[in-house]
C-alpha cells in the first residue's frame, strides 16, 4: 500500500535545498530494507510473529473471513452436485457447522485420499469433510471421521464440541426428505383432461405455440410438463425450481426470463423450449432424433456434463455412445464408486437412477399421448413398471476398444 505524501501539503514552504535533500536521500535506502506493506496498511514484516509456521488458516481467520474450504471426494455419502445444489450427508454436516460458527462452504473435490491429504497439508483446505482414518502425523481427528491440519487444534475442538451422534440420522432423514419425490411441492393435476378429444391440459395451447422453436412435438412437451410439475404452474421445489417446467433461477436467468415472470405459464413454457432447443442442439451428432430427445431430456434432468460423463464410459467400453440405450446403462452405472471414479468421469457421482427413470417416465406418458414414438422403441413399452426400453449393462471386463479419434471427440 501506498504511503501518502502529506508532507508535500504541509510543508509547503521547505527550501529547494532541504526538499532535493530528502529526494536524494530516499533514492539511495535500499529498496529491500524497506518495509513491505500489505493492502491493509501494516508491514509484512511485523506479521511474521502472528501467522502459524505452516501457514494454517485458523479456526479465527475462518470465522473473520466467513468462509470454510472442504475437501472431500464424489459420492453419495460425502458430496455431489444435485440440480445445482449440494448434496451428501457430509456435505450437509459441514454446512450445518459452518453455519454454527457464522461461515459458508466452499467444496474443493478431490480424486484420492492422497490429493486430499496432501492439499490439507498444504493449507488448500480447511477440513477433511468425508471418512478419512488419520495417519501417523497427517491431521487431527475429528467429528464424524473428518480430519484438519495439524497445527489446528481450535478447528478441531470446536468440531468436537459441536459435534453429535445423532445428527448422523438427522441429516440422512433431511436428505431423504428432500430427495423425496424430487423434493417439489405441488398440486396434482389429472394427466390428461379428454382423451377423446385429445385435450391433454389446459396448456396445450402453449406446448402447441412453443414446442416447434425446439422442433419438438407439442405432446412431448406436455408429457415434460405433467413429469415436472403435474400442470401445477406453482410448483416449486426445495431446490428453487420454479413453474410449470420447474425452471431454476440460475437457468432461467441464462434463457432471459425475468425472476419476476417466472411462474407465469407462457413465459416459462417458452423458457422450457428454448432450453431444449440448446441441449437438442447440444447433442446435436447423435444421429437418431429419438436418441437426441432421449439425451436432452436427461440433461434438461440430471446435467450435460454428467450425460457427457455416461457416454464417456461407453467410448471407453467399446460401446456406441450415441446411443440411449447404451448411454442410458452407463447412467445407471454413476451411482457405482467403481465408474464415478474413473479417470474419464470428470464430474463424479450422479444419481442415475432418477434421471434414467425421468427420461422413459416422459416417453412412455408421450407414447400415451398419442406421440410419434418409433415403432420398435414403443414395443418395449406398453406396460411401465420400470425404464421403457432396457439399458445395454455389461460388466465391461473385455470391452472392444473403441476406434482412436482426437481426444475432445465423443
Amino acid at each position: 500500500m501506498y504511503r501518502k505524501r502529506h508532507e508535500y501539503y504541509i510543508y509547503i514552504k521547505v527550501t529547494v535545498l532541504i526538499a532535493a535533500m530528502t529526494v536524494a536521500v530516499s533514492a539511495c535506502i535500499n529498496k529491500n530494507d524497506a518495509p513491505e506493506y500489505t493492502p491493509w496498511g501494516s508491514p509484512l514484516e511485523e506479521n511474521k510473529d502472528t501467522a502459524t509456521s505452516e501457514g494454517i488458516v485458523t479456526l479465527d481467520d475462518i470465522i473473520a473471513q466467513g468462509e470454510m474450504i472442504m475437501l472431500t471426494l464424489s459420492g453419495p455419502e460425502s458430496y455431489y452436485d444435485y440440480h445445482g445444489h449440494g448434496m451428501g450427508l457430509h456435505y450437509l454436516l459441514c454446512e450445518k457447522f459452518a453455519q454454527s460458527i457464522g461461515a459458508r462452504v466452499r467444496v474443493e473435490v478431490c480424486k484420492d485420499t492422497t490429493e486430499l491429504i496432501k492439499r490439507l497439508e498444504d493449507g488448500e483446505g480447511d477440513i477433511v469433510a468425508c471418512p478419512v482414518k488419520p495417519k501417523k502425523n497427517k491431521g487431527i481427528a475429528c467429528g464424524p471421521e473428518w480430519l484438519v491440519a495439524k497445527g489446528n487444534e481450535a478447528l478441531a475442538e470446536k468440531i468436537k464440541q459441536w459435534y453429535k451422534p445423532e445428527m448422523l440420522a438427522e441429516t440422512k432423514k433431511y436428505q431423504s426428505d428432500l430427495l423425496a419425490n424430487g423434493g417439489v411441492i405441488r398440486h396434482v393435476y389429472a394427466p390428461i383432461l379428454n382423451k377423446q378429444k385429445g385435450v391433454i391440459s389446459k396448456w396445450d395451447g402453449l406446448f402447441k405455440k412453443y414446442a416447434p422453436h425446439a422442433r419438438l412435438d407439442w405432446r412431448l412437451l406436455a408429457a415434460q410438463c405433467y413429469q415436472e410439475s403435474c400442470f401445477d404452474p406453482k410448483a416449486r421445489s426445495w431446490a428453487g425450481a420454479c413453474g410449470l417446467m420447474q425452471i431454476m433461477p440460475s437457468t432461467a436467468a441464462q434463457l432471459g426470463l425475468p425472476h419476476d415472470k417466472i411462474y407465469e405459464p407462457e413465459q416459462n413454457i417458452a423458457a422450457a423450449a428454448r432450453y431444449m432447443n440448446e441441449l437438442m442442439r447440444e447433442f446435436a451428432e447423435v444421429p437418431s432424433m429419438y436418441d437426441r430427445i432421449c439425451f436432452a431430456l436427461a440433461s434438461y434432468n440430471g446435467g450435460k456434463f454428467h450425460i457427457r460423463d455416461a457416454m464417456a464410459l461407453a467410448k471407453k467400453n467399446g460401446h456406441n455412445p450415441h446411443q440411449w440405450r447404451v448411454v442410458g446403462g452407463y447412467i445407471l452405472k454413476l451411482g457405482d464408486a467403481s465408474y464415478y471414479t474413473d479417470p474419464v468421469v470428470k464430474y463424479g457421482y450422479m444419481r442415475g437412477t432418477e434421471t434414467y427413470g425421468y427420461v422413459n417416465r416422459i416417453m412412455q406418458r408421450w407414447r400415451e399421448y398419442g406421440g410419434r414414438v418409433p415403432a420398435a422403441v414403443a414395443s418395449g413399452m406398453n406396460s411401465y413398471t420400470g425404464p421403457a426400453t432396457q439399458p445395454i449393462i455389461t460388466n465391461d471386463r473385455n470391452p472392444r476398444p473403441a476406434k482412436k479419434k482426437h481426444k475432445y471427440h465423443i
